[in-house]
């Protein structure tokens, strides 16, 4: 499941360092479903050997499988370009490019036999013995990083081309190894190109900007791929719980502490806050497995920019300058931006605050809509202006809406394995809602394997509101327990 937090460690830890990571993890309460080994896991990296370092990782498969008990999954870092201090060096060395990226071959994946002697190391050295997913990087389709337009490969693709869809070859590849075990992965990206939605991973960057995080996550939704901000450092409590907000509120919730080594609890004083955001991630697992699977079935983003909300409309208003067509041709074009806000599914509305504000304006859609925390009306397709304090990242239900979430856990649920449901249900009018659940570990919901069930809120004779659920199909997979509580968060 990768859906929980996901931290990376820094790059030379070894196995024992990252068990010591996993601990402290649980001895601070915070959730952890799978963690990121940074580029010393190799004999050698910048380029890679793709194979295990023996001295910080001398039972590489006892590592795997202890994290595996544990209900954690491993995520290793690789650029795909070859060392020849490896052994898959010989294999590929003919069927590379003309030209090196930081000293490693480039092989020529648009070729089978290429791929296939890919396939034999890597589920030798990582899928056999249980790794999880990779994240991706320098795939970027940028010369000044990888290759140059002489390049040549041996399949004739040109050194242009080559460039643009390399990042596309390795998502493609790699994700094809995990349906073949019949087993889902999640891994990240650091470029990535047209066609990419299908493939089981995010795309990162190493640029740090909170806000221009958001705008990428934002505008990725036009093209169906996911984009994920990332928590590396932060220059006050402040900004740290800022950004930890923002990322919970991600496709992927990442701190990357690759080069800081910074943890949930770098900051103290904002620990319990930190801890608070990203139990709730978890908390909305049903409501976020959910709009996980619309973006499968229907190719609708999870998170996704306003616009994309059925019947939003927002009146742009100009608020500087005057037209110049030969002085300033675009001073009489500056207007003011739906910004910096966004859905996570089909109901809750995301709106970070950033690192200096006490307040912010948020742009709310048609109909009524509700503070997530309180049920408390907040406004009806306007622009209002909060003040949130510096506690909870700023969330807004619209009318109707049912929110499904479990209790607080710190993992991912077992294969099996059965969690509470708590059921929310948001302002005054009726309301409608079908949750998704499969396996969450297989391909088997590619064959009918899995649930969907529907939940209403409905009036009754009285007025009020009343809830229904309808009970799973048998035999299909459902990882809920019969129980159910109903909270109405705004009074009848």
């Amino acid at each position: 499941m990768g859906i929980g937090l996901y931290p990376t460690v820094p790059t030379l830890f070894s196995a024992k360092d990252i068990l010591k990571e996993v601990a402290d993890f649980e001895s601070h309460n915070f959730p952890l479903d799978f963690i990121g080994v940074e580029p010393g896991w190799q004999t050698m990296s910048y380029p890679c050997t793709f194979e295990w370092e023996k001295t910080r990782f001398p039972d590489p498969q006892s590592f795997v499988s202890t994290l595996l008990n544990k209900g954690i999954r491993s995520n290793l870092w690789i650029n795909p370009y070859v060392s020849p201090q490896g052994s898959l060096y010989s294999k590929v060395e003919s069927l590379s490019g003309s030209h090196t990226v930081w000293n490693g071959i480039v092989p020529d994946l648009t070729m089978k036999e290429t791929r296939e002697l890919f396939k034999e190391h890597f589920f030798k050295n990582h899928l056999n013995i249980g790794v999880s997913g990779y994240k991706i990087d320098e795939v970027d389709g940028f010369d000044q990083w990888l290759w140059p337009d002489v390049a040549t490969f041996p399949s004739g693709t040109t050194a242009e081309e080559m460039r643009q869809v390399y990042g596309l070859l390795v998502q493609n590849m790699t994700g094809k190894w995990f349906k073949e075990m019949n087993q889902r992965t999640y891994g990240l990206v650091r470029a990535s190109n047209a066609g990419a939605s299908s493939f089981p991973y995010v795309i990162y960057n190493d640029y740090y900007s909170h806000k221009d995080f958001i705008t990428a996550l934002i505008n990725s939704s036009f093209i169906g791929v996911l984009w994920t901000p990332e928590v590396r450092a932060s220059k006050s409590a402040e900004e740290w719980l800022r950004r930890m907000q923002t990322v919970c509120f991600s496709p992927m919730a990442m701190l990357n502490a690759w080069a800081d080594g910074t943890k949930p609890w770098s900051f103290p004083e904002v620990e319990a806050q930190v801890r608070d955001v990203a139990q709730l991630r978890m908390r909305l697992l049903p409501y976020m497995y959910t709009a996980f699977a619309q973006y499968h079935y229907e190719g609708i983003p999870p998170f996704r920019a306003m616009q994309l909300l059925e019947g939003f409309t927002f009146k742009t208003e100009k608020i500087e300058g005057k037209l110049d067509g030969t002085d300033n041709p675009y001073a009489g074009h500056k207007t003011k931006e739906v910004r910096y806000q966004y859905m996570m599914g089909e109901a809750i509305l995301v709106a970070p605050m950033f690192t200096g504000e006490t307040s912010r304006e948020v742009v709310l859609p048609k109909g009524k809509w509700y503070d997530f925390y309180t049920g408390t009306f907040v406004g009806e397709e306007e622009i209002i202006t909060i003040e949130p304090g510096l506690d909870k990242i700023p969330l807004f239900v619209k009318n109707g809406s049912i929110i499904p979430m479990t209790g607080v856990r710190n993992r991912a649920p077992k294969h099996g394995e059965r969690m509470d449901l708590t059921i929310r249900h948001y302002g005054d009018k009726e309301g409608q809602f079908t949750l998704y659940d499969d396996d969450g570990e297989t391909f088997d919901f590619e064959d009918g394997k899995f649930s969907q069930i529907d939940i209403r809120v409905k009036k009754d004779k009285s007025g009020r509101l009343k809830g229904h659920i309808s009970k799973p199909e048998k035999g299909k997979p459902y990882g809920y327990n019969k129980k159910v509580v109903w909270e109405f968060m705004t009074q009848n």
